[in-house]
This record gives structure tokens, C-alpha cells and sequence, in this order.
């Protein structure tokens, strides 16, 4: 009974407490209650959080941030790896490279196997409105000398013109100061052709005879004539011809066997034979 009689005291107490309280806030200026409400939350905001964050450390929450730090170190792992990976395709495609250019040797050498030759890479393209050339990566040390044969898989490129001891400088047949002796396969018609600047990758074939019987997609090779070039080695193919009002004036055009803007690897001929 004495028990009752304190908590009913205790709860009239909190009830006065209460409406004073009430009372009292009601007559407060809003500014001053806004005063208040700042000190008060100055006052509360730091316990709460940090009461907040011993009840999230205590549930588990904090696994959030453990994750983030994590996820931040994986990534930094996946950084690492694919910059590897990133390494190992190009060393990939250097090797692929490689093997493709030991193919087109293998090749070259087998076409030409009747001939002595050297294998080289092209190291530069001195390339202009006028000039054709090429520079590849063997000279005087390795036997070159000027005017020897230069080709590819597909065909003829050109001759060398000048050598140091490590490089050669060729001229190709699409350079407008060249000139090559040339028959037509299927006729055996002579013909010359010569690097234009109306076309790329074009030459101009002239000096057809009067009863010579041209056909598009004849073929053209080297006649071995004029002393630098081997004979039968593949020029291009006849793509247009030109008939004029004088017979003796009409011309062709003849696509390189030869791609010259992919044009990479060549062989050069060290034994030419012009029979």
C-alpha cells in the first residue's frame, strides 16, 4: 500500500513537471525557442551519434564501411591485372607479327627459289607527289648493290638505286621516274610501263604496237630486257585501256600486282638473270 502511495506521488510530480514545463515553453518567443532548440541539439546531436554508432557497431551495421574498404582493394587488384593482361596482348601480337613475317619469308623463298636472295624489312616509305621510294634494311654489309631486283609475294617492286653499309634506298615501278620493259603474258606483246601521278598504285603502259590485241585483265610481266630486271616476274594486271584518235598513242592502265600501301616485307634478288 505504501508502494502505491509513492508511485501515484511520483506520477502527480512528472504530471506538474509537465504542464510547468508546458506552461512555460508556450510563452517562449519562437526566436528564443529557436535559440534553445540549437543549444539543446548542440548539446544532443554529438550523443545521440555517438550512441548511434554503438548501436550499429553492436548490430553489425559497420560491416558497410569494412565493405567499401574491400571493394576498394579489389579494385585496385583488378587494376593490376588487367594492366598484365593489357602487357601480355601486346606481346602477343609483337610475336604474331613476327611469325607472320617469317611466313611471308618461307613464301617468298619458295616462290622464288630459282633465285639468290636476301630477306629484308621496309624501315621507311620516302613517299612524295613524285617519288616512290622505299627504304629496307639491308646494305652494303649484306651484299646489296644498286640495281639489283626488289620483290614481293605478289610481284615486282622495284630496284635498288643506292646503298649504305646497314640500308638501300628502291626505287619503286609506281615512282614517276620509272620505266620497266614488259611483255603481255597471254600475247607476249612488248610493252613499257611507267609510274604515274594520275592514279595510286597505278602505272601507265605504252608503246603498245599498232597490231598488238590488248585485252583487259591481261596479265604483265618483266621481259628481262634493259639489263635490271629478271625475266617473268609479275607486274599487274591491264584495267583500262585507252584508245586515241592515232593508233600509235593509246595506252593502258595497269593495277600493281604488288599492294604498295601494305607492302611490308621484300626479297632482294643478289643473282638477277635476264635470260
Amino acid at each position: 500500500m505504501y508502494r502505491n502511495k509513492k508511485t501515484g506521488m511520483i506520477g502527480i510530480i512528472i504530471t506538474v513537471i509537465i504542464l510547468i514545463l508546458t506552461v512555460i515553453l508556450s510563452n517562449i518567443d519562437v526566436q528564443k525557442m529557436s535559440y534553445l532548440e540549437n543549444a539543446f541539439n548542440s548539446f544532443v546531436m554529438p550523443i545521440q551519434n555517438g550512441l548511434t554508432y554503438l548501436k550499429n557497431k553492436m548490430e553489425g551495421n559497420d560491416s558497410f564501411f569494412t565493405d567499401i574498404s574491400k571493394l576498394q582493394e579489389e579494385n585496385e587488384e583488378l587494376k593490376r591485372k588487367n594492366s598484365e593482361l593489357e602487357q601480355s596482348l601486346r606481346e602477343f601480337e609483337i610475336v604474331k607479327a613476327e611469325n607472320e613475317t617469317l611466313k611471308e619469308y618461307v613464301n617468298l623463298k619458295d616462290k622464288y627459289q630459282n633465285y639468290e636472295t636476301i630477306p629484308a624489312y621496309i624501315i621507311n616509305k620516302d613517299i612524295t607527289n613524285y617519288n616512290q621510294m622505299i627504304v629496307i634494311n639491308v646494305g652494303e654489309k649484306d651484299g646489296i648493290k644498286a640495281n639489283m631486283t626488289v620483290i614481293a609475294d605478289q610481284g615486282l617492286v622495284g630496284h635498288v638505286i643506292s646503298t649504305t653499309q646497314t640500308t638501300a634506298k628502291v626505287q619503286t615501278i609506281i615512282d614517276t621516274a620509272s620505266s620497266v620493259s614488259c611483255n603481255i603474258s597471254t600475247s607476249r606483246e612488248p610493252i613499257i610501263v611507267t609510274g604515274t601521278l594520275e592514279r595510286e598504285s597505278t602505272l601507265k603502259a605504252s608503246y603498245i604496237p599498232t597490231d598488238a590485241v590488248i585485252l583487259e585483265n591481261d596479265k604483265i610481266e618483266t621481259s628481262g630486257i634493259g639489263g635490271i630486271y629478271s625475266k617473268g616476274i609479275p607486274i599487274g594486271t591491264i584495267k583500262e585501256i585507252v584508245n586515241t584518235q592515232n593508233i600509235t598513242d593509246r595506252y593502258a592502265y595497269v593495277e600493281t600486282a604488288v599492294d604498295f600501301k601494305k607492302l611490308e616485307t621484300v626479297l632482294v634478288i643478289t643473282n638477277n638473270n635476264t635470260k
